[in-house]
């Protein structure tokens, strides 16, 4: 027995009120003002020292590198990242070596993933056969069978319209997403960062919005025509929130999720050649950065992922035009968005919980998102009346890669719980 105590919880309202839980195995068992007299003598008691409780995180954008980039992390230490970021559920890229295109690889990532992960990971397959190819598909059927997630080529954008409108359809009878990394080649012209007034700044070669917003028109066609759940990955520009805000007015079954590192911070952020601030799809312009908040309130945008993304120390210190695209961000998310966006009013808190936990379970089908007597006890406790300071030292993660090291935040995660066990304890 778990019994959770001095935490509080939002009504209605989005009103913090008291609130007690005792969890027997992975289960809910009562939720309540003052369950003391329910407690066995052998309960483990954790003080939630005055915390918001939130169902467990779920971020259905996460690289955990392992197998094949273990130097910058591995399913262990990203699920510990995770874990200490308040997530109790992460969805994992197949960027990997060897990819999981088949169901061998898929089914031993998942044997590592049972032996060494302390939270739920899911592990996604890929579109196409050793993730680029432009010809030849996956067997659909069997992966899904094997456990995929869902089916996504990320870091790699379909080029071909023809395989993209194939693996719809083969993805649709399975029921499961083609989650989308939308990046039109012909458009890229060798970029490193956004294209507009800093770049030229910096020296350094533009990246086009139209690369992402122009795949993600035509996608969303093919979507229409398939049937399929056509999920798009970090969307960054001011277009693609029109293209996909007019796609959902037409009925298409699309969604699209947003990074924090986009709503947090746009191109003239980037102080020098840094590459703590190379991430792709890239920090855009203030008016996307605008779009984008609108996009999430309006309800274009359905969810937040972090795209953690994890590199060595050696591996970012090249600059831009050297050092890999991306950052890490899921030990941060929730605190840096509670920090920034909740407390200045922006948005409230249950928007934020909704769009980190419930939202994610509801679009892709996830018995989660929710607390409930009789529910999975996967939980998260914050402490969003105290400060802290973000501090390369305290990650659990492998990797250091973050533009937010020594940025002030509340929020802190002062515990999670997964199936009824405590899984971080700051």
């Amino acid at each position: 027995m778990l019994y959770l105590k001095n935490i509080k919880t939002l009504d209605k309202n989005d009103q913090l009120y008291p609130i007690e839980i005792i969890i027997e195995k992975d289960q809910i068992k009562y939720l309540g003002v003052d369950l003391s007299s329910l407690v066995s003598g052998d309960a483990e008691v954790i003080d939630g020292q005055g915390g918001l409780i939130t169902p467990g995180l779920i971020d259905v954008h996460v690289h955990l590198r392992q197998p094949g980039g273990q130097h910058k992390e591995t399913i262990k230490t990203g699920s510990l990242a995770a874990a200490r970021g308040g997530f109790t559920t992460v969805c994992a890229m197949p960027n990997l070596n060897p990819v999981p295109d088949n169901p061998e690889t898929l089914t031993s990532i998942y044997e590592t993933i049972k032996q060494d992960a302390v939270i739920d990971v899911r592990q996604y397959a890929t579109i196409t056969k050793n993730l680029n190819s432009e010809t030849e598909l996956v067997d659909y059927q069997i992966l899904s069978d094997s456990g995929a997630f869902a089916f996504t080529n990320d870091g790699v954008g379909v080029q071909t319209a023809g395989t993209m409108y194939l693996a719809m359809q083969e993805a649709a009878k399975t029921g499961k997403a083609i989650v989308a990394h939308t990046e039109d080649n012909s458009l890229l012209f060798d970029g490193v960062m956004h294209e507009g007034e800093r770049n030229k700044e910096l020296g350094l070669p533009g990246m086009l919005p139209l690369t992402e917003s122009t795949q993600i028109a035509r996608d969303v066609l093919l979507a229409e025509a398939t049937g399929v759940h056509y999920h798009v990955c970090h969307i960054s520009s001011k277009e693609t929130v029109r293209v996909i805000r007019d796609a959902k007015r037409a009925g298409i079954n699309v969604t699209c999720e947003v990074s924090p590192h986009h709503l947090l911070l746009a191109d003239v952020d980037i102080p020098e050649d840094d590459a703590v601030y190379k991430m792709n799809p890239p920090l855009r312009g203030i008016a996307d950065r605008k779009a984008l908040l609108e996009g999430l309130l309006d309800g274009t945008i359905d969810m937040i992922a972090t795209d953690h993304a994890p590199h060595s120390k050696e591996e970012k210190a090249g600059g831009f035009m050297n050092a890999p695209f991306g950052i890490i961000g899921i030990e941060t998310s929730f605190q840096l968005l509670y920090t920034n966006f909740v407390r200045e009013g922006v948005f409230t808190l249950s928007q934020l919980i909704d769009w980190m936990s419930t939202k994610p379970a509801q679009i892709f089908e996830l018995p989660l998102g929710e607390i409930r007597v009789g529910g999975l006890a996967n939980l998260a406790i914050f402490a969003i009346e105290e400060s802290s300071i973000i501090k390369a030292e305290d990650f659990q993660s492998k990797s250091t890669n973050s533009p937010f090291v020594d940025w002030e935040i509340y929020g802190e995660t002062i515990a999670t719980i997964y199936q009824g066990e405590v899984v971080y304890r700051r």
